[in-house]
């Protein structure tokens, strides 16, 4: 049975009203669509947490660029409504912008530091609208928790602190990467991949895997470790790096010595296709 689609505010709080009535609790799974079996892991997640379960659908404009694909971005509704319905979704969230940002919205969320790295500086003003379209749908649903990707390293940070500085009463719970059988991380881009950019594009995780190795090996100069994966990274046949970066898994800034959690994460453009990954890395 396919969850049903609804497309107004009022809509989802009368059914999550209606699942509170009846004593469930509420998982909610943000998304902007074209969803993939690493989102539906995090449906799986909240389906098994919670006993009813929304996900979001909104390809939310406010966190594009003006020179990024929110015109091209893939919208595959009817795909993504039977991927969560088998995923155990019960209701899906899919409104248009104007739902969401109706006439005259002038009010935004920032989260300021922990956007001082990374995805931050390369793209101005996307973490602003990340903050703002998930604390509005944090408004909308009232979900007790709400499940990211680790993937996305850095979003997720800055929403579990959005959450605390906000006193926003949802627990934010970071599921593991889903990755392909070569290793590339699942994301709704990877379509964008010609054949051959996709049989290059496995290498960017074995370059972490690489940096990881290293530390795990007794490396502790995060400079060093940081220099070797950006060398690996630039001697990826058609790569264009980004970034990549070695730093405090919490606070996202530079370090020196990695004698605590670290996060090596990296951007890279295979063509006009720009992918993100990470891991962990370091004690702690």
């Amino acid at each position: 049975m396919l969850a049903p689609v609804v497309t107004t505010i009022a809509e989802v709080r009368a059914a999550v009203a209606a699942a509170r009535e009846a004593g469930k609790t509420v998982g909610f799974v943000p998304t902007m669509g074209a969803l993939h079996s690493g989102h539906a892991s995090l449906v799986r997640a909240a389906a098994a947490t919670s006993t009813f379960v929304v996900v979001s659908v909104f390809v939310n404009p406010t966190q594009f660029g003006p020179k990024e694909d929110f015109a091209k971005y893939p919208r595959t509704l009817d795909a993504d409504q039977s991927l969560c319905s088998d995923a155990g979704a019960h209701l899906i969230f899919a409104p248009p912008a104007s739902e969401m940002y109706p006439e005259q919205s002038v009010t935004f969320v920032e989260v300021k530091e922990l956007d001082a790295e990374l995805d931050g500086p390369t793209r101005p003003g996307h973490f602003r609208g990340v903050c703002t379209v998930v604390l509005k749908l944090f408004n909308i649903v009232l979900p007790d928790v709400a499940h990211f990707g680790a993937k996305d390293w850095q979003q997720a940070r800055i929403v579990r602190q959005m959450v605390r500085d906000l006193n926003v009463p949802v627990e934010v719970r970071v599921e593991p990467t889903v990755r392909e059988a070569d290793g590339l991380a699942m994301s709704s881009r990877n379509r964008y991949l010609s054949p051959a950019e996709r049989a290059t594009a496995p290498a960017i995780y074995k370059a972490l895997q690489a940096a990881k190795a290293r530390v795990l090996a007794g490396e502790i100069d995060a400079a060093r470790v940081e220099s070797a994966l950006y060398a690996e990274l630039t001697a990826i046949p058609g790569a264009r790096v980004d970034y990549a970066r070695v730093l405090d898994a919490n606070t996202l800034q530079p370090i020196q010595r990695l004698d605590r959690s670290a996060v090596a994460a990296v951007a890279v453009f295979l063509g006009t296709t720009r992918l993100i990954d990470n891991v962990l890395i370091g004690e702690g």
